[in-house]
């Protein structure tokens, strides 16, 4: 699991602006989402195009939080990376410029949604009740992605709660979205991964600063109890 460390004057600049380190001292379980993003075996099986490696030690984790919220009565929404036909050419830019041909069939074969790299690893813990969303960005709420934001406000949501992989692309990209489109976001340090601690603290520091309250596993687990 990653060794999580907030930068000293990235701590001191969120305190002074806000005056306090954590945001949200309570949230409302019925108006909360707990965003599970990409945990998929695609991202968890050794050499796979897109492999992250730290993603399987999450597993534990993410289970907690999602077995919290089941209690509380928050809602899970289950997220996957998806390739489409139609994603191909919308998002020919990040296909087309970001990988090298071998590299790029090996994304469509495995995370063309049906393909069995686009599943959830089956480690990860999926109830009936669980909502689940296909997503075409890195960002589930942006633009040509997905439905969900459509889906949360006719719930109600206002919060979310973000774990997953990768902490610092499709985790980051839907965070910052959901906090320019008003939710209360809870970013979990110890329930996102990504391939070193560099890249993960670079964007727990980013979160802290401008976009969520960063917090831990044990945290969000004691806010839905409360």
């Amino acid at each position: 699991m990653h060794k999580v460390k907030l930068d000293d004057d990235i701590v001191k600049i969120a305190l002074g602006r806000r005056g306090r380190l954590r945001l949200f001292e309570s949230i409302d379980p019925k108006r909360t989402a707990h965003l599970v993003i990409d945990m998929q075996t695609g991202f968890m099986t050794p050499g796979a195009p897109a492999e992250i490696a730290p993603a399987a030690e999450i597993i534990p984790n993410v289970n907690r939080i999602s077995a919290a919220c089941r209690e509380a009565g928050a809602l899970n929404v289950f997220v996957q990376n998806s390739i489409s036909e139609e994603s191909k050419q919308s998002w020919s830019n990040w296909f087309g410029s970001f990988w090298t041909p071998d590299k790029r069939e090996g994304m469509y074969a495995t995370f063309m949604v049906g393909k069995p790299g686009h599943a959830l690893h089956p480690d990860i813990h999926v109830e009936p009740q669980d909502m689940r969303i296909d997503k075409f960005r890195f960002g589930t709420f942006v633009d040509g992605s997905s439905d969900l934001h459509q889906r949360l406000q006719a719930r109600g949501i206002d919060t979310v709660i973000i774990t997953g992989c990768a902490t610092n692309i499709c985790c980051e990209s839907t965070a910052r979205d959901a906090m320019m489109l008003n939710y209360k976001v809870l970013f979990v340090s110890d329930a996102t991964a990504t391939h070193t601690d560099f890249e993960h603290n670079n964007t727990l520091n980013n979160m802290m600063l401008t976009f969520a309250d960063v917090v831990s596993t044990a945290d969000v687990t004691a806010l839905l109890k409360a």
